[in-house]
Formats: structure tokens, C-alpha cells, sequence
């Protein structure tokens, strides 16, 4: 069973702000996924993403989070950066957890609904893995977002058949579930305001410690950019 230290949970207090933040628009349910492998020369690779489902009385599709710069008119370069501070804190957690436990998960995957925050650790060795990172972006949206086959593809068909027909082998997961630490964040858009958000205007990363800001004005290389928009839709 994983330990959860005073330094990990206040990680999450820290991921659960910026995951706030960068959120647009009121929501009642997210899903994210990440996944990190060790390399040569202590450098790490993988992938996050996530997507929420709006607030609303009528049933609305998930929202991707590389939809949200479009969606929103907000700049893709900066809010993609948001997302790379986002994966950094992810990959702080996981090094946290090396400190405990000789066995390291490779992903996670992160619920949070009715102020709950459920977690998936697991331990799965992705370098031995049948499917590539996207095929594993599939079956993850297969399993989580309730996404049917008769809505996919011919090509994400084609996955979700291979999932399925595969043999499936025990793989060692844990759950964790806690109530959500933090609800009063600064949003990236304020939804209660009726203006619209404006290419002009500067992006406040406001999801640090005791509500503090600073400005966030890095803007990522061409190549960084493509590398975060191949999980957009």
C-alpha cells in the first residue's frame, strides 16, 4: 500500500490548483491521464491529458484540454505551457514516490467528481507494452469517458477490437481517494465575466501557494507545441 506523506499530499493540493485554474468554465467532472518512463541520463518521458465535462442540466461531450485555447480564444503557446508546469508537478509527485517505494508506477490516471479526487496508480512496464501512446489514448477514452465503439473510427475501432480480444495478464494497480483540498481558484478566464478574453491580454498563473501570482509569460518552441497538440483531437 503507498504512503501518502504530508510532502505528497500537498503536491496534489498544488496539482488540483493548477488543474483548476486552467479550467475556463464551470465543470462537474475531470479525467486525466499521465504517464512517465525513466531514460538514460535521469530524462523522463510520456504524456498527459485531460479532458471535463461542462456544467450543465443536458449530458455534454468531455472536453479536451488542447481544445481549451480555441474554445476560449486564449494563447496556445502560453496555455500549453500551462500544461507542461502541470506535467512537471506530476513527474514531482512520482520522484516523491520514489523516495518510498522501490517499485514506481508508470501511470496515473485522475478522477475528481462531487469533491472527491480518486486516483489510479498503475505499475504497468509501458516499454513492453502491444499498444503505442496513442492507441493507449484510446483505450484509456474507451474505459473512462464512455466513449462507445460506434463512435470511434475506423482506426480507433481497430484498437478497441485488439484491446479486447487480447489476453489480459494481472497487473498490479492501487486507489487512493480524497476529498478535494482546495475549491476558491482564480480560473484562467473569468466566467463570470461577460467580456471576452483577448489575444492582448497577459495569462496570470494564479495557482501557487495562499492564492500568490506572478506572471507566466514563456513561450514554448514551435516543436514543444506540436509535441503537446498530437494528443488534440
Amino acid at each position: 500500500m503507498l504512503k501518502h506523506t504530508r510532502k505528497i499530499k500537498d503536491i496534489y493540493e498544488d496539482i488540483q490548483k493548477k488543474i483548476f485554474y486552467m479550467i475556463p468554465e464551470k465543470w462537474e467532472k475531470l479525467y486525466l491521464y499521465s504517464a512517465i518512463t525513466d531514460k538514460a541520463n535521469n530524462q523522463k518521458t510520456g504524456e498527459l491529458f485531460f479532458y471535463y465535462v461542462p456544467k450543465g442540466v443536458l449530458k455534454k461531450k468531455p472536453i479536451n484540454v488542447y481544445e481549451i485555447p480555441n474554445k476560449f480564444n486564449i494563447d496556445e503557446g502560453q496555455y500549453l505551457r500551462l500544461v507542461e508546469l502541470l506535467y512537471d508537478k506530476i513527474k514531482e509527485l512520482r520522484e516523491e514516490f520514489k523516495k518510498l517505494d522501490n517499485e514506481i508506477w508508470s501511470n496515473i490516471t485522475l478522477i475528481i467528481q462531487n469533491c472527491k479526487v480518486r486516483v489510479e496508480y498503475d505499475y504497468e512496464i509501458l516499454e513492453n507494452s502491444e499498444f503505442n501512446s496513442y492507441e493507449r489514448h484510446v483505450i484509456w477514452r474507451y474505459k473512462n469517458l464512455g466513449i462507445t465503439i460506434e463512435q470511434m473510427n475506423k482506426q480507433d475501432r481497430e484498437v478497441i477490437k485488439r484491446y479486447l480480444l487480447g489476453a489480459k495478464t494481472l497487473k498490479r494497480r492501487e486507489l487512493y481517494e480524497f476529498g478535494i483540498y482546495v475549491k476558491e481558484v482564480q480560473n484562467i478566464v473569468d466566467y463570470n465575466n461577460t467580456q471576452n478574453y483577448t489575444e492582448n491580454q497577459n495569462i496570470e498563473y494564479a495557482a501557487l501557494k495562499d492564492n500568490k501570482k506572478s506572471k507566466n509569460q514563456i513561450l514554448l518552441s514551435q516543436e514543444e507545441i506540436e509535441n503537446m497538440k498530437k494528443w488534440k483531437e
